[in-house]
């Protein structure tokens, strides 16, 4: 009866000064929604991130060729430039490393394609029918290349959907042949996939990927038809690259023996690749632990950004509080004087800083839990008005969008009640420690 008593008044003598409470509790408020919104945008962030790294694959192991900055054998007449993985490469992991289960060869370049008076520049995949499978593709229509064409090296091919858009925007593609500039090849299309979103950059380890406008073939074909060596004709000048393979993506027997197969892997390419440092060892699994511990780095800084928040809104509390002391202190001297002791003008004065935390902390919570959707209806509303404002933004941001962590909501509610206790000390403390008599001549 005695709490409840106090809480009436409590609240009763905050609604008094209704313009000081609401400035009071917004510091509160922006602190706890701080907290939620800065974790949200941090797990959204970072669960993206985690996402593009998984669709490579935790049990993949990705070999990349990189084209050396400064190759020995440069000079004006060798104007070709031979660096990168080799069949050779594909063959020795594959007979050597008995913890591979699968391995997948591919071969890419940009070709300018054909279809009637359409023109289009693509990039060209030379790939097995595992390609689909590693890359997440799903097929539209038709179907995908198959080991009989591989096998073949039939002039067969399949179409992204973007590029079926472009080159087939009112008719089936189906059966249909483009044709590739520079070798004078024509493709018939056996297949269209579903559209797939292009895949983040992933630090320094491995370039962004756009599949909007590929066209896979049989690698065989790409190798029969149109060979290794790329050549670019500018100002009179030629520049040209072999490149025999531009990545194997290596599926290995148990998740657990990624890390110890990687290690196998560097060191058998180390015999064709010692001098140019030509190639690249990625391992999704090795990214996946760092963007976790990321995330969690993320979270820490995150949260201590938005506690900062919390802290400035309970020092707001106690400027109040020590204010609405000097104010009431003849109201404390007649309460002493009235029989009250000093742990009851504690109580009074705890009373209200709680309150007032509270109140701001269940706001808070409010307007942080409508943080997702909000978010996102303002990015929506910025791509109508400004698309290429979110086209300049990192792919994490444009695609990804923030998630509540469930942690957030106590922690900030209860750290925001704890500030107000804390910062509410004080000022109680310090009303309790009057003298009644001298409170009692205050004017």
């Amino acid at each position: 009866m005695l709490w409840l008593r106090t809480w009436r008044l409590g609240i009763k003598s905050l609604l008094l000064h209704p313009m000081r409470t609401g400035l009071t509790v917004l510091g509160i408020f922006i602190g706890v929604a701080s907290v939620i919104w800065l974790l949200a945008i941090g797990e959204g962030i970072s669960q993206e991130a985690q996402r593009q790294i998984e669709g490579l694959g935790a049990d993949n192991i990705m070999v990349r060729s990189i084209k050396p900055l400064n190759p020995p054998n440069a000079s004006a007449n060798a104007f070709i430039l031979a660096y990168g993985l080799l069949r050779e490469d594909y063959q020795q992991l594959t007979e050597t490393i008995p913890t591979i289960k699968s391995a997948l060869p591919i071969r890419e370049m940009r070709r300018d394609v054909r279809y009637s008076d359409k023109k289009l520049d693509a990039r060209v995949v030379g790939c097995t029918p595992e390609y689909a499978d590693v890359t997440r593709l799903f097929m539209d229509r038709g179907h995908f290349i198959t080991d009989a064409e591989v096998k073949q090296s039939q002039n067969h091919c399949v179409l992204a959907a973007k590029v079926v858009e472009h080159l087939f925007p009112y008719e089936d593609p189906l059966g249909r042949r483009i044709y590739v500039q520079d070798h004078n090849d024509y493709y018939r299309i056996v297949g269209v996939c579903r559209d797939r979103p292009p895949t983040a950059a992933i630090g320094g380890s491995l370039d962004a990927q756009d599949f909007s406008q590929d066209i896979y073939i049989p690698i065989s074909t790409m190798r029969k038809r149109i060979g290794d060596t790329v050549v670019m004709r500018s100002g009179g000048s030629r520049e040209g690259e072999t490149v025999e393979l531009n990545q194997i993506t290596l599926r290995i027997d148990n998740i657990h023996n990624v890390v110890k197969t990687a290690a196998l892997v560097e060191a058998t390419l180390e015999k064709n690749h010692s001098k140019l440092q030509d190639t690249k060892v990625i391992v999704p699994l090795e990214l996946l632990e760092q963007a976790k511990r990321i995330r969690m780095m993320l979270m820490v800084a995150f949260g201590l950004v938005a506690a900062i928040s919390l802290v400035v809104g309970g020092i707001g509390i106690m400027n109040i509080m020590l204010a609405t002391v000097t104010e009431r202190t003849r109201e404390i001297g007649i309460r002493r004087a009235l029989g009250a002791r000093r742990t009851d003008i504690v109580r009074q004065f705890l009373v209200e800083t709680i309150a007032m935390s509270v109140l701001g902390g269940i706001i808070g919570v409010f307007f942080g839990l409508i943080f997702p959707p909000g978010f996102e209806a303002l990015r929506d509303l910025v791509t109508k008005l400004s698309p290429e404002t979110i086209a300049a933004l990192p792919d994490v941001m444009r695609d990804g969008s923030p998630i509540i962590v469930p942690a957030s909501i106590p922690l900030a509610f209860g750290i925001s009640v704890v500030i107000g206790i804390m910062f509410g000390l004080y000022p109680a403390y310090r009303a309790a420690q009057m003298d009644p008599i001298e409170a009692l001549r205050h004017e």
